[in-house]
């Protein structure tokens, strides 16, 4: 098995470029597959631009896990939303998702951690979580019996997972079932602007005149967004995972501790990544922001790896272009698809721990071996909001690794926003303006 995107795979997806749409997505990931989706179940013209391929990125890089447990408050019942939509959206494609409902389970080394889990489902339960503390007897039952010196844990039996590169790609088609177009290879070089507001794209086969703009295009956003004026401080950070060969069954829910993730896969195998870990490969943007991100590294919460400097046309590499025009070959079309190479290093340190917590699934074979490029911000929190100084545009990004779970439901919201309408839950949290207006950040959980 190899990792199925990457730009030399065939375009799947050549709707017609048309003239003129209501909603206008820059990105073909989760995010935006999912606001084309529900904006076109709701009446609206349609056109989803994907400068390479569809879950090419980090949509169809990630652990696939659909997770309430864990999440910043705000994001509880969106996520709690987007679990249902998970469910309606299998039952259409006919079980073509990979939906499983399988439980999330996070492990506890000692009390304190224990104890931090406990708070996190004290304010939980008013938003009717399933979550619950395990005993190490209980937790040693329900996984398996793994070698380990874990005191307990949390799990969540509703929790679910999906297969990322499957997923994405049949939501796609569940869109375009509904009348949004969907287009690969297909960059969008800048936004149309009539008078300060944004009235189109420009891609590179031609312009598109469209009502409203979503821009979800995961680690290119902050690039794409300075183009046109608007600074945020997002940074992507290099995420390794694996798939193992098929290996006796030992483990039914995914499972994560400080040091390692995994997860049952339908073929038989397990989906392993180390947890909490993350390169970040030096550029403009890391030196610029990373006073901002120097309060959440000081806590200790995450393994963030400061690397050399980040690789020829990464939205952050040093002569990555950050002005252009609408006639130029873009930084988008410079690089289809950002598919970093996997940490051969951490490849072998988590064959290592999953086959020393689970002696008796033998030898740990990789089948495959990928990295993706996390979109992150200083607080861990993302932002979905309209763009303030550019009427007519709206950001889903900075999803830092949440993205693919949620984001049908935030796809929803995004599609009742272009429409005017209440995005049915408060998005207060998701503001732009938090790292505009001098605010203190407020960090979300680092569970």
């Amino acid at each position: 098995m190899t990792f199925p995107f990457h730009a030399g795979r065939p375009v799947h997806f050549r709707d017609d470029l048309p003239d003129a749409v209501d909603l206008a997505v820059i990105g073909g990931g989760v995010l935006g597959v999912s606001t084309a989706l529900f904006a076109a179940r709701a009446g609206l013209s349609v056109v989803v631009l994907e400068k390479g391929r569809v879950a090419a990125e980090q949509s169809g890089r990630n652990w696939g896990w659909i997770r309430v447990q864990g999440r910043d408050e705000a994001e509880i019942p969106i996520a709690l939303e987007a679990q249902e939509l998970w469910k309606d959206l299998d039952a259409e494609a006919q079980g073509r998702l990979g939906l499983r409902q399988m439980g999330v389970t996070y492990f506890a080394r000692d009390m304190k951690g224990l104890a931090g889990y406990q708070e996190w489902i004290e304010m939980a339960r008013a938003y009717g979580v399933s979550s619950r503390i395990m005993t190490r007897e209980k937790l040693m039952e329900a996984l398996g019996h793994p070698n380990g010196p874990w005191v307990g844990g949390m799990h969540t039996p509703t929790d679910m997972k999906a297969e990322p590169w499957v997923a994405v790609p049949e939501l796609a088609r569940l869109a375009q079932a509904d009348g949004a177009r969907v287009i690969e290879n297909c960059a969008v070089r800048t936004l149309d602007i009539e008078a300060g507001r944004v009235t189109g794209v420009v891609t590179e086969a031609g312009r598109v005149k469209a009502g409203q703009v979503v821009l979800a295009g995961g680690s290119w956003s902050s690039l794409f967004l300075r183009r046109h004026g608007v600074d945020i401080p997002q940074l992507s950070v290099r995420s390794t995972v694996m798939a193992t060969q098929p290996l006796p069954q030992v483990l039914s829910t995914a499972a994560v501790d400080d040091r390692l993730a995994m997860r049952p896969r339908a073929d038989g195998g397990y989906t392993l990544a180390p947890a909490a870990y993350g390169e970040l490969f030096t550029g403009p943007d890391v030196i610029r922001h990373i006073r901002r991100y120097l309060p959440l590294a000081l806590t200790g919460d995450f393994e963030i790896y400061l690397r050399g400097p980040a690789p020829r046309d990464y939205p952050d590499a040093l002569r990555t272009a950050r002005k252009w025009s609408a006639e130029e070959r873009t930084p988008f079309e410079r690089l289809r698809v950002l598919d970093p190479q996997p940490s051969l290093a951490k490849i072998s340190e988590i064959k290592r721990r999953f086959a020393q917590a689970y002696p008796q699934v033998g030898h740990v074979e990789t089948m495959a071996a990928w990295a993706g490029m996390i979109d992150v911000l200083p607080d861990v929190v993302p932002v979905v909001d309209h763009v303030e100084k550019l009427p007519g545009l709206m950001v889903a990004t900075g999803m830092c690794g949440h993205g693919f779970g949620i984001g049908p439901a935030f796809g929803r919201i995004l599609a009742d926003m272009a429409q005017g309408n209440a995005p049915g839950h408060d998005l207060n949290r998701f503001g732009m303006a938090r790292f505009l207006d001098g605010s203190k950040l407020r960090p979300g959980p680092n569970l």
